[in-house]
């Protein structure tokens, strides 16, 4: 009955093309633009901040992880491209307009922190805390401008996909991701190179404006014409031809339906939470353990976007596709664990070949991972209300990694006042990532697509009947 009810009121329409190859990694541009972003902020503003400008390690990492904190709107943006599309279409305006915005506001953001470093090199006083507070919001804004585009964008990729090339898609658009990583890696190692405390805010200023303009060219270059064509959004969606759009309300019903969905959650919250404790402190452990330069420790990057480029590869088109995604994903959270391990043990011996090998070793297992729980996320996502529910998993994610930021910056500092050798404050936070994967292969062992799949549909089933509350 309820199956019948949804078939009766979906629109007839023709279906549209299969997307190709090619078209999904011009769609990857949109992420590649993603993983240039995040080397400016978490690959070297975090560098400036900590290293170069003295600022202690929780409060730079608090102000940066703003970003994310704000994260909890993106169920909203996620829910507005739903329901309120912008000259007709649900999810491309939403995404050009974010990306235009990020530009701005990171030119802005870099011009705070010089600011903030002057006042704090002449001791802390108010105005040093009035300068932090005003970063912090600055990147509270940039977070809502990612929700804009990011959220849309995503679900996107569910409005356009179908089950059987989800694993494809992912592992070819996310890949793209590692590629911008990788090239923004490089790129900034050669910008970097020689750079002395007198050049220092030229050259990242400089990387400040030619980043994020880069960045939204590659996003528009992305989606344009990608909706129009090839979006399947109306004749999936049993709302989309209602006068009386799915409310938040009604959407946030559908979204937990099924306690699926709050298993899930609690496993993309705890896994990426694991995969990047890391992410503010493993420049400075480079730099204070193994002593590399500023230049060699940020395209440290470059070693872990090798092996996620690997990862993501080899899972789209092969693991993925015959290990099956759950299985694939489970057995990517201990690999990836014993990785974390294993970069302590290249501070105990030293080795910044061992410390290389163990962040593409990382990056390779991180891929599949990737790979495994993202096709599972686009899985359990009802295409009735695709962007709500992507606005709730890339809400976990995005509070994992404020998160993250935070507790990486905090375990240093508490490492740091708990034993006299740096390199144990450093180890305690890739043996706490370590626990954490161990958790997460605990929680992924207990998710079921089909039993999500009976629920949402028997919730939209109801909210068409109104008979949700």
């Amino acid at each position: 009955m309820v199956g019948q009810n949804l078939s009766t009121l979906a629109v007839d329409r023709p279906s549209p093309p299969r997307i190709n190859l090619l078209t999904m990694v011009r769609l990857g541009l949109f992420q590649m633009g993603l993983g240039l972003l995040s080397l400016l902020t978490l690959g070297v503003l975090n560098q400036v901040l900590i290293s170069e400008l003295k600022i202690p390690g929780t409060l730079a990492a608090g102000a940066l992880a703003m970003y994310q904190f704000v994260a909890p709107a993106r169920v909203w943006f996620g829910q507005l491209s739903d329901s309120r599309p912008l000259r007709g279409y649900h999810r491309t305006g939403y995404v050009w307009m974010g990306l235009c915005l990020q530009a701005v506001v990171l030119f802005v953001a870099v011009q705070v922190v010089w600011q903030l470093g002057a006042s704090a090199a002449s001791g802390w006083s108010s105005q040093t805390y009035a300068w932090l507070g005003l970063l912090a919001f600055i990147f509270a804004v940039y977070g809502l401008c990612i929700s804009v585009s990011a959220t849309p964008f995503t679900a996107l990729l569910v409005d356009i996909s179908v089950e059987d090339n989800r694993s494809i898609l992912v592992g070819s658009v996310w890949a793209m991701l590692m590629v911008g990583i990788v090239a923004g890696a490089i790129a900034g190692q050669v910008m970097l190179e020689g750079v002395t405390p007198e050049t220092l805010e030229a050259r990242i200023t400089r990387m400040f404006v030619i980043f994020p303009v880069a960045v939204m060219v590659l996003g528009i270059l992305a989606t344009i014409g990608i909706e129009r064509k090839y979006s399947r959004y109306a004749s999936r969606s049993s709302f989309a031809d209602r006068e009386d759009k799915v409310t938040l309300g009604q959407a946030i019903s559908v979204l937990t339906a099924s306690r699926q969905t709050g298993i899930f959650f609690c496993f993309l919250l705890v896994m990426t939470l694991s995969l990047f404790l890391q992410q503010p402190v493993l420049e400075p452990y480079a730099r204070e353990v193994f002593g590399m330069s500023l230049g060699e420790s940020a395209g440290l990057n470059q070693f872990w976007g090798y092996g996620i480029l690997v990862g993501m590869g080899v899972s789209g088109f092969l693991i993925v596709p015959r290990m099956g995604k759950l299985k694939a994903a489970m057995s990517c959270c201990l690999c990836t664990g014993a990785w974390f391990l294993l970069g302590i043990g290249s501070g105990l011996s030293l080795s910044s070949t061992l410390l290389k090998s163990a962040v593409m070793l990382f990056g390779l297992s991180s891929g599949i991972l990737t790979n495994g729980a993202v096709s599972l996320m686009l899985d359990l996502t009802a295409a009735e209300t695709a962007g709500t529910f992507i606005g709730a998993w890339s809400l976990a994610q995005a509070l994992a990694q404020a998160s993250a930021t935070v507790a990486g910056g905090a375990l240093l500092d508490l490492g740091r006042r708990w034993f006299s050798e740096t390199f144990l404050a450093f180890a305690l936070v890739f043996g706490c990532e370590a626990i954490g994967m161990v958790l997460a292969f605990n929680l992924l062992s207990r998710v079921n697509v089909k039993e999500f799949q009976t629920r949402s549909t028997k919730a939209i089933a109801a909210v068409l009947e109104g008979e949700l509350e």
